[in-house]
Formats: structure tokens, C-alpha cells, sequence
């Protein structure tokens, strides 16, 4: 209950404060220069008929740069700071480690500054319709294992170092298998119900879609960790057990 209350607030913060931030900074990513819709319909791996429902949501990417000023978009730097700090209490609380004290606050300016170049370069990587089938494939590897070492340092990072690698690496592994199943799973799901919502509610019913989905990327990004340590201390129990007693 505890995990999917996070997931929600996961979700909703994504909405408040991290996606008015991406909207902007892909709106000012010259090299794709389809604004944050596109981001979006990669991420959800939408089909063409949900693609033009997410795009109708989202405006011009032309308007959100002219329409945002450099107050405006220290702003939303500020709300997107607010984010990691969230993640990072998640993954506190998955491993039952104190709340990390208020210098360490830069980490989540770093954290965030990462995240939107990892973003970057996912957004940027060759789509399957432009691409042939072994570049493809060496295509979502890629994306694969990007994913389980952005995550295998956020652990680490946010957490300040106070677990050791090793122990983080299966949480980053459920992660990113967690993420790759999601994605699937938004194929076969939240595209047909963006269309479908569409119709019966409008641009609210994509707004549903949306945050239901942000709910399942904030249950795997917690649910990922909270898996990784007890696999962690089950392997370490496993490894105590199988050692043999020292009696002299």
C-alpha cells in the first residue's frame, strides 16, 4: 500500500513539476525539434491513431520557448529540483536509511541535469520505422542498459553513497526490466485507451492516460529498489548460511 501511495505521488509530482520542465527543454532540442509529444509518444510507444491525441495535448514546441522567460524557467528548475528529492526520499525509505541532511541538496541538481540528458539521447536514438531490424535490436539493447545504469547511479548517488554498488546493481536490473515490461505493456494497454478516452472524455481522458501511466513508471522506479534489497539481503542470509562455522 505504502509503494503504490508513492507511485501516485510519483505521478503527480512528474506532472506538477517535472514535465512542464521537459516540455521546454525539448521544445528547445533543436536536433529532434518536435517538442516533448514526441518524447512522450517513445516513452508510451503509442500507435499512430493515440500519437495525434498526445500531440493535440501537448502545444507547438515554438510556443512554449517564446512563452517562457528566464524566470519562468528557473521556475520550473526549482519544481524539477523538488522531484529528485522525492525519488531520492523513495529510495531512503525503500532501504530504511535516515532522510539525508539539506547539503546534500545539490545532488538533486545534478540528478535532474542527468536525467534530461539521458532523456536526450533516448529521444534522439534511430526509431524502429527508420531503421533496420539489427540496428533496431542494437538499438533497444542500447536503451536497455542505459536504463539499468542511469538507475544503478541515481541508487547510489542519491542515497549518498551510503550503499555499496554491489548491493544496488539488482534493484537497477529490476528497473530496467521493469521499465521494458511497462513499455510493452502501454503498447497493448494505454494505447488503446488514450484513443478510446479521446472520444469519450476528450483531452482529459489522455490527461488520465497520462498519470495512470506516470503511476506505473513511479511503482517500478521504487518497486525496482524495494526488489533489489531484498534480494540483496536474501542473497546475503543464503551466503551466511552456507558458510561454515568458525569453533576454535
Amino acid at each position: 500500500m505504502e509503494l503504490m501511495h508513492r507511485a501516485m505521488g510519483f505521478a503527480a509530482l512528474s506532472l506538477l513539476t517535472l514535465v512542464p520542465l521537459l516540455i521546454v527543454v525539448a521544445a528547445a532540442d533543436l536536433a529532434s525539434g518536435q517538442g516533448f509529444a514526441r518524447w512522450l509518444v517513445q516513452g508510451l510507444g503509442v500507435s499512430e491513431v493515440s500519437q495525434e491525441e498526445v500531440e493535440q495535448l501537448f502545444g507547438k514546441p515554438g510556443q512554449a520557448l517564446q512563452r517562457t522567460t528566464a524566470f519562468g524557467l528557473a521556475a520550473l528548475a526549482a519544481f524539477g529540483v523538488t522531484f529528485g528529492s522525492a525519488v531520492q526520499t523513495g529510495y531512503e525509505r525503500a532501504w530504511d536509511l535516515p532522510t539525508a541532511r539539506w547539503h546534500t541538496m545539490w545532488r538533486h541538481v545534478v540528478w535532474l541535469a542527468v536525467l534530461v540528458a539521458a532523456l536526450l539521447l533516448f529521444v534522439n536514438a534511430p526509431q524502429p520505422e527508420e531503421s533496420s531490424a539489427p540496428l533496431t535490436l542494437l538499438v533497444a539493447l542500447a536503451d536497455l542498459v542505459g536504463t539499468f545504469l542511469f538507475f544503478w547511479w541515481s541508487q547510489r548517488f542519491l542515497l549518498c553513497g551510503r550503499i555499496r554498488w554491489r548491493a544496488l546493481m539488482p534493484g537497477a536490473v529490476g528497473t530496467a526490466l521493469g521499465l521494458l515490461g511497462l513499455r510493452v505493456f502501454s503498447q497493448f494497454v494505454f494505447s488503446p485507451l488514450i484513443a478510446s478516452n479521446a472520444v469519450t472524455y476528450g483531452q482529459f481522458g489522455t490527461v488520465l492516460v497520462l498519470q495512470s501511466w506516470l503511476v506505473g513508471v513511479g511503482f517500478v522506479v521504487y518497486g525496482g529498489a524495494l526488489v533489489g534489497r531484498l534480494f540483496h539481503e536474501r542473497r546475503v542470509m543464503r551466503r551466511m548460511d552456507l558458510e561454515p562455522l568458525d569453533w576454535e
